[in-house]
């Protein structure tokens, strides 16, 4: 079952005996998990009928054994399990999970795992159970989440904002989501998200951030890419060395994709390159300033760079000046 329909599922009241949280992206399991923990039982009631467990801590027979208890003040008790990637023989639960008992909700938190397909515990739990997939969001999709998450709290949010915050912040949805907070907070309903909304509450600069740094070197303006690393050079702690090659190395990356792609129409290779469409022509401007051959020759300046960074080959070269020499040999 998707995210979206457990989460409805349980507002609207139809609760499931067992719910199988697991996958890559953590965001989405700690969402549905803290939505049970807080809303399934009353503040009284959780004292007797809600029970935490972990599961580097405890072992499936204690969880079963939990399981089988009757609640004792509400008409459902609560057992989640977080941490369940860690439990051992995981594959006993499976006696329960044929006949779970009805008066409780048992909930495991499988976090950056999933079951073997191949395993009968995964038929049982696929039929049995509310059985998630947490999966991590592409680029294009972390920005769709973001503009959709923004548009239920009532704000909007321009292009460039967006792409300034997942640029910055990656497709951390956890970490995306206690900025967004910052923002909401602080701000009236109906309010749109501007660049200089985000430097002011979250402290990522509208003009010097790797969204605009890309941009530059993409568009082969040396003059404002040197402004931005110096800019950087200032705050390294704010602005990570491995954090700006990840971003750069994924630029190339689709400009390679880019330049092998025949149908270049822009909902193509928005597809394609699983970019939102707003910026296509960012990457259609790159591919005419760096060939498919110099795209190779930014990458591999990307990797060698990135091995300098970690110590290899290089005793006392800085981030910055690692930082200012990359930026110098990918645009001449």
């Amino acid at each position: 079952m998707e995210y979206n329909n457990i989460i409805s599922e349980l507002k609207n009241n139809k609760i499931h005996p067992v719910y199988f949280l697991s996958g890559d992206e953590p965001f989405f399991i700690d969402e549905i998990s803290s939505y049970l923990e807080k809303n399934l039982l009353s503040n009284e009631e959780k004292s007797f009928d809600q029970h935490i467990l972990y599961g580097n801590e405890t072992d499936v027979s204690t969880i079963i054994s939990y399981a089988k208890r009757f609640p004792m003040m509400a008409k459902k008790q609560l057992v989640i399990v977080k941490e369940a990637q860690n439990l051992k023989k995981i594959e006993e639960i499976t006696s329960y999970l044929k006949k779970p008992q009805t008066s409780t909700v048992l909930a495991f938190c499988y976090k950056y795992k999933k079951i073997d397909k191949r395993k009968s515990i995964y038929s049982i739990l696929a039929k049995n159970c509310i059985y998630f997939e947490s999966k991590t969001l592409y680029d294009n999709q972390v920005a769709e989440w973001v503009s959709s998450l923004l548009k239920k709290q009532g704000f909007t949010i321009s292009q460039k904002s967006l792409a300034i915050l997942c640029e910055t912040l990656g497709n951390n949805l956890t970490e995306i989501s206690k900025e967004i907070k910052k923002l909401t907070i602080a701000l009236p309903n109906k309010s749109e998200i501007t660049p200089d909304l985000i430097e002011r509450h979250i402290g990522i600069s509208k003009e010097y951030n790797n969204f605009e740094l890309q941009k530059s070197i993409g568009k082969k303006d040396f003059f404002k890419a040197q402004k931005i690393v110096k800019h950087f050079s200032f705050n390294p702690v704010a602005n990570p060395l491995v954090v700006t090659i990840g971003i750069l190395y994924s630029y190339f990356s689709k400009l390679l994709i880019f330049h092998n792609t025949i149908d270049k129409s822009k909902m193509n290779i928005a597809r394609i390159l699983k970019v939102n469409p707003y910026f296509v022509n960012d990457y259609s401007l790159g591919a005419k300033n760096y060939s498919t051959s110099k795209c190779i020759e930014a990458i591999s300046h990307l990797k060698k760079c990135d091995l300098s960074s970690k110590g290899i080959n290089n005793s006392n070269t800085s981030s910055e000046e690692l930082l200012k020499e990359l930026v110098f040999k990918i645009m001449h």
